[in-house]
């Protein structure tokens, strides 16, 4: 498997493009059941190039950006360069480099599957003042709701180089219980879409992963058989992708946590 920070390295812009923002819901939700403001310290970890920060920062939250990987990182102090209270750190979930009990919020979107679970959440710990909240988010495509739903999910089933393993839906339902643990967590959830003209869909299928790029002898087949079900899907040039954001949100334990 790809090195997890390498992995979107030459994706950038295709993620940049096509990759779904997080419904103003999550806003309103931490707001009313976190007591996130906009004196809130925010640590996005994992935050590639900025999708999640931008909304931390225009809430009016000051936000450190912690991304290991230099393209995506490069791209987000790109994009956000007019936002006054964003700091890029060079660093991972592992070891954030920031002050113990320095942050409000630690959240992480799309992220939380590449991280060492245990690892992270001691670090979360420490870098979280009292009372701080955890927030692990992801935009979660549906395989199953509409006829173009399941035949693009059968195109990654078929062309997908490592999907089955990297799938962060199969990760999600093994760690999230342990990671928060003995704390309890909440969980809600929210409808999110996209709509794409076939090159916006071609881009969003880029920018996963784990498919084959220009070069990799499944790259053409794969795009002709995008533009087949684009063609039998599309409804005046348009599909729609549909998300289920899900927020978990909640405390993390202090065991093992020394300062």
């Amino acid at each position: 498997m790809t090195d997890s920070i390498r992995r979107f390295s030459s994706r950038v812009d295709d993620y940049i493009k096509y990759r779904p923002t997080y419904p103003p819901a999550v806003v309103r939700l931490l707001a009313d059941e976190c007591r996130l403001t906009t004196d809130s310290i925010i640590a996005d970890v994992g935050s590639g190039t900025g999708i999640l920060s931008e909304m931390w920062l225009r809430h009016g939250s000051r936000v450190f950006g912690i991304e290991p990987n230099r393209e995506m990182r490069a791209a987000a102090e790109r994009l956000l360069q007019n936002y006054a209270h964003f700091a890029s750190v060079d660093a991972t979930a592992e070891t954030t480099t920031l002050a113990d009990r320095s942050v409000d919020f630690v959240t992480a979107g799309q992220a939380f599957h590449w991280f060492d679970a245990e690892r992270a959440r001691r670090e979360f710990a420490r870098i979280l003042k009292p009372d701080g909240w955890v927030v692990l988010m992801w935009n979660e495509r549906r395989t199953d709701t509409t006829p173009f739903l399941v035949a693009y999910e059968e195109l990654l089933q078929t062309f997908g180089t490592d999907y089955r393993e990297v799938n962060h839906a199969q990760i999600e339902t093994r760690s999230i219980n342990s990671f928060f643990a003995p704390s309890r967590f909440k969980l809600a959830t929210f409808d999110n879409e996209q709509v794409f003209d076939l090159e916006g869909l071609q881009g969003r299928l880029q920018s996963a992963s784990y498919t084959p790029q220009a070069g990799h002898p499944n790259h053409g087949p794969m795009l002709e058989r995008l533009h087949v079900i684009f063609e039998q899907h599309q409804v005046h040039g348009r599909v729609t992708v549909e998300y289920d954001t899900k927020v978990y949100y909640g405390h993390v334990s202090t065991r093992d946590v020394v300062g």
